[in-house]
C-alpha cells in the first residue's frame, strides 16, 4: 500500500489555503459594498458629502412689548429677538438692513397668539422660536431665517 492510499495518513494543509480564504472574504466584502452603493444610488440616496458651512449674519431687531392672549388677566411680554439669516440670501451685504416692517409684522402676528402659560416653559419658548422662523420663511422666503435668538424675555402680569 502506498502512503497516498492509506486513509490513516493526514495530508498537511497547503500553504495557499489561508491566502485563498482571505482573498475570497475580501472580494465578498468589496462586492457587497459595491452592490450596496449601486443600490443606494439607484434609489436616489446620495452619499454624504462634506457640506460647506453656511455664512450667516445676525439681524438685530428692537425689542417688542405687547399684550399676550390671556383673557383672565392683563399679561405683557417684552422680548428681544435677533435673527440668524443666510448671508447668501436675497438681501446682499451692501443693503443696510432687511425690510424691518414686514419682519416685525410677521413676528408680532406669531407673538400675539402666544399664551403666558405656554411661554413660561422651555418647550414653549422652543416652539415659539420654530413658529417665528416658520412664519418669517413663509412670508419672506428670500430672507432665509435659519436661527431665532431671544436676547430679552420678560413676562409680566
Amino acid at each position: 500500500m502506498t502512503p497516498q492510499s492509506n486513509p490513516d495518513t493526514v495530508k498537511p494543509p497547503r500553504k495557499g489555503s489561508k491566502l485563498t480564504v482571505l482573498l475570497v472574504t475580501l472580494l465578498s466584502v468589496v462586492a457587497l459594498a459595491t452592490g450596496g452603493y449601486l443600490f443606494m444610488r439607484k434609489r436616489g440616496v446620495k452619499p454624504q458629502q462634506s457640506q460647506q458651512p453656511v455664512s450667516m449674519r445676525v439681524l438685530h431687531l428692537e425689542s417688542f412689548v405687547l399684550n399676550l392672549d390671556d383673557p383672565e388677566q392683563k399679561t405683557y411680554l417684552r422680548i428681544g429677538i435677533d435673527l440668524g439669516i443666510e448671508e447668501a440670501a436675497g438681501y446682499a451685504k451692501e443693503k443696510a438692513e432687511a425690510p424691518t416692517a414686514p419682519v416685525r409684522d410677521a413676528i408680532l402676528s406669531v407673538l400675539s397668539e402666544a399664551k403666558a402659560s405656554e411661554l413660561s416653559t422651555a418647550a414653549g419658548k422652543a416652539k415659539l422660536k420654530k413658529d417665528i422662523q416658520q412664519c418669517l420663511n413663509d412670508r419672506l422666503p428670500a430672507l432665509r431665517v435659519r436661527e431665532v435668538y431671544f436676547t430679552d424675555f420678560l413676562i409680566q402680569n
